[in-house]
């Protein structure tokens, strides 16, 4: 939320600076031009570099969230698993069946 913030306010502040740049220029008409192309460019490279940077950091955090949730299957596994052993070991001490862990 922060960083669009951030970009719209860069934006129109480069939108007001080209505007005042223009009406103030004391240079031609096509060192002006000249000029803005420059400035599109530099804020093409920006807008670039800054969208390679987020794709980046999305990309961390989806591979954090797959290993998170990695981690919690395999506890929900562990957990199911476990719970079935004792299932399986209780219903074996109430049949009184040999090897049954007897709890008391």
């Amino acid at each position: 939320m922060a960083d669009e913030r951030k970009l719209s306010y860069f934006f129109l502040g480069m939108g007001i600076g080209v505007a005042v740049g223009i009406l103030f220029a004391p240079k031609s008409g096509e060192e002006t031009r000249q000029y803005l192309r420059s400035k599109t460019d530099e804020g093409k490279d920006y807008l670039r570099k800054r969208s390679d940077e987020l794709i980046d950091s999305a990309e961390d955090v989806v591979e954090r969230g797959k290993t998170a949730i990695g981690r919690q299957k395999d506890q929900i596994a562990a957990a199911v698993e476990a719970g079935k052993q004792a299932y399986r070991e209780a219903l074996a001490a109430e049949k009184g069946e040999p090897g049954a862990v007897t709890q008391g």
